[in-house]
């Protein structure tokens, strides 16, 4: 198994970091435009491999795709980061062009490979990708709803005070602060709904600091976050390289599902070895189906802007 991560920023690396602690696959590589760069965080990170007792091979490149010759999955990073203040539709114009670049250069040398994009505004970069490539559309899967769910779950433990991992709790919609959807009235804490704990002006808070958790995070970094987009990305490839059929609220291309076509929206897919696998309709209320419809149309005119590049 060779999986290639572009991008040697601060989420491609830790989520290089991540699938090869976890060993998902044999050889990893590691390309960055910026001269020496992915050469040295690969030498860095197979400088721990001693001391975490991990045998998968990571090479950096700089810009020689030859080197991802073969790969199973590639997780897209590269672009430039979210600034405080700026906003995804921003980046747009100089990110449409890189991420094109990226998926042309990959598919010359891995023309069967699964491509994972983080590179943001991600429901537009996914979209491109799509369109772009001309690849049947399980495999391109944009990770966005895959981070704003994590984030969910996160804002969710601290006010229940219970572990993540016992709670089941989903992101849909756009990956943006005003086009993402929290559906905290289908959250549950060990199949007990969370909505028995919580009051509605808690349900309320947990939802607004869902939708700004990348925005806070910016604020206070002064650039994007790079832990949670890392390891979201690479949960993505586990799923995959594993055949682990695991569900996670992905960007894909929506055909008719949840009333929207022509599109790529975040909803809840099934991860499998073929890519995303199928996706899973909910029952949602009027009210969601209505908040649901407002973020395409926010999508759609960001991917509106594509036209005029």
């Amino acid at each position: 198994m060779k999986i290639t991560v572009v991008g040697a920023g601060a989420v491609g690396a830790t989520c290089a970091d991540n699938i090869a602690r976890k060993e998902l696959a044999s050889e990893l590589v590691l390309l960055d435009i910026k001269e020496g760069f992915a050469e040295g965080k690969a030498q860095d990170m197979m400088q721990t491999a001693a001391l975490l007792g991990f045998d998968t091979i990571i090479t950096g490149s700089t810009n020689d795709y030859s080197k991802t010759a073969n790969s199973d999955v590639v997780v897209i990073t590269s672009g430039l980061p979210r600034k405080p203040g700026m906003t995804r539709e921003e980046l747009i114009g100089t990110n449409a062009g890189i991420v094109k670049g990226v998926c042309e250069n990959i598919l010359k040398h891995s023309p069967n490979a699964i491509i994972i994009v983080i590179s943001n505004p991600m429901d537009t970069m996914t979209y491109l990708a799509l369109n772009s490539t001309g690849l049947p559309k399980n495999r391109i899967i944009g990770m966005g709803g895959t981070l704003d769910s994590a984030r969910f779950k996160y804002q969710l433990s601290t006010t229940l005070k219970c572990s993540p991992a016992d709670l089941n709790a989903l992101v849909v919609g756009g990956h943006g602060d005003t086009t993402m959807i929290p559906l905290i009235k289908h959250a549950t804490w060990n199949s007990i709904p969370v909505t028995k704990f919580l009051s509605e002006e808690q349900q309320q808070t947990i939802i607004n600091d869902t939708m700004v958790g990348g925005a806070t995070l910016t604020k206070l970094l002064g650039t994007s976050a790079w832990y949670a987009p890392g390891a979201a990305g690479a949960a993505l490839v586990e799923s995959i390289v594993r055949d682990e059929k695991k569900l996670f609220t992905c960007c894909v291309s929506l055909n008719g599902e949840y009333g929207q076509n022509d599109i790529c929206l975040g909803v809840p897919v099934v991860i499998g070895k073929n890519g995303w696998e199928k996706i899973v309709e909910m029952d949602l209320s009027a009210d969601e189906q209505a908040a649901f419809n407002k973020s395409a149309d926010a999508v759609r005119n960001m991917n509106d802007v594509l036209k005029t590049l």
